[in-house]
C-alpha cells in the first residue's frame, strides 16, 4: 500500500502533521518528529510529549497524518489506525537513534525523548497535487 517513493518523505527533515480526535470529537493537531516506515502497511510514529493525541488514538483509533518531502514538498495524507504502542525492541531503538539525530541537527539535543513507538496500521494513501 505505501509506495516506494513516499519514503523520502519518511526521513524527518520536515516536521510531520498528526490530527487526532477524541471520542467526543474533540480535534488535535500536533507536529512530530517521525513517520518510520515499518512495512507496507504499517507505520511507527514517535511519542514524545503529546499526552493529548496518545489519548485520543486510544479512545478513537482512528488518525491521519502529512508527510513531506524535503527535496521537492510533495505532501502525502495517511489515514491510519492506531495498533499497539512499543517502549523497546528493535524498531524503537532504531527511531530513539534517529530521532537523537534529528534532535541534534536542531540544536535540540536532550530535550526529545522517545516515550514510544506508535504503530498504526495504513489504512489509505493519497498523494496531493502538485502546486505548480
Amino acid at each position: 500500500m505505501l509506495p516506494d517513493d513516499i519514503k523520502s518523505a519518511m526521513q524527518g527533515v520536515i516536521p510531520s502533521t498528526l490530527v487526532t480526535c477524541s471520542l467526543a470529537g474533540v480535534p488535535n493537531v500536533a507536529d512530530i518528529s517521525q513517520v518510520w516506515y515499518v512495512d507496507e502497511t504499517h507505520v511507527a510514529l514517535s511519542f514524545q510529549f503529546f499526552n493529548k493525541t496518545h489519548r485520543n488514538v486510544r479512545e478513537n483509533p482512528f488518525a491521519q497524518v502529512i508527510v513531506r518531502d524535503a527535496t521537492n514538498f510533495q505532501e502525502w495524507y495517511l489515514d491510519l489506525q492506531y495498533e499497539h504502542s512499543q517502549e523497546s525492541g528493535p524498531l524503537f531503538d532504531a527511531m530513539d537513534i534517529a530521532l537523537e539525530a534529528i534532535a541534534s541537527m536542531t540544536g535540540m539535543s536532550g530535550v526529545f525523548k522517545l516515550r514510544a513507538a506508535d504503530v498504526y496500521r495504513v489504512l489509505a494513501v493519497r498523494k496531493s497535487r502538485s502546486r505548480r
